[in-house]
């Protein structure tokens, strides 16, 4: 098993009056969605039992994971890791200015559990270069460290968002520790062992 990369060759502006920069820019192959009928079949040959039974076993386990979610549980997904409900919020230094217009948004959060972290650091990677016409000019497999990124570091969630000054309380299960500055390295610009896709450092606009 293996995950898919394509780096394109893309020009990159660092501003509008500038030339710009050709850098190879990492992102994923697009994947293929498969929906619910499909899952449930392939689980119920896996199990063992009916369809009918692993659709409504299904059914169940949503059902519960939303309605305790909801109360504020942190809830076990099966062999994946835990769910839970959260905040983002800003800030006051009086308590009669606290209401409900200070949450600017409402997350779900989830939390992979070890044996889903180790399974995506022993994926290998096999990343196509495209060059700036569309033409692949190589084809590789990574030897990164497979480090995989937890931004919930732990039980703890304090987030630090500068756009909000906010402080987010997760349901449940402790606060949620995510910093809106995390994308260092995913969003740099790929080819010069800068990290994946997205932007150039500096913000490069990438045409």
């Amino acid at each position: 098993m293996a995950m898919k990369v394509k780096a394109v060759e893309k020009l990159l502006k660092f501003d509008k009056n500038s030339a710009g920069v050709y850098r190879y820019v990492m992102s994923p192959e697009m994947y293929s969605s498969l929906n619910q009928k499909k899952v449930i079949k392939e689980a119920a040959l896996r199990s063992g039992v009916s369809q009918g039974v692993m659709q409504a076993c299904w059914d169940a386990a949503g059902e519960v994971i939303k309605a305790w979610a909801t109360e504020g549980h942190s809830v076990a997904l099966p062999g994946l890791g835990t769910m839970r409900f959260g905040l983002r919020s800003k800030s006051v230094e009086d308590v009669n200015k606290v209401k409900t217009s200070l949450i600017t948004s409402r997350r779900i959060i989830f939390t992979p559990d070890t044996d889903l972290k180790d399974e995506l650091k022993n994926t290998s990677v096999i990343i196509t270069c495209y060059d700036r016409d569309g033409k692949e000019v190589k084809r590789v497999t990574s030897s990164d460290d497979a480090e995989v990124e937890d931004n919930e570091n732990g039980s703890n969630d304090n987030t630090d968002n500068n756009d909000n000054n906010g402080t987010t309380n997760g349901g449940g299960a402790g606060n949620d520790n995510t910093n809106n500055n995390d994308n260092n390295g995913g969003d740099n610009g790929g080819g010069d062992n800068n990290g994946g896709g997205g932007q150039d450092p500096g913000g490069a606009d990438v045409n």
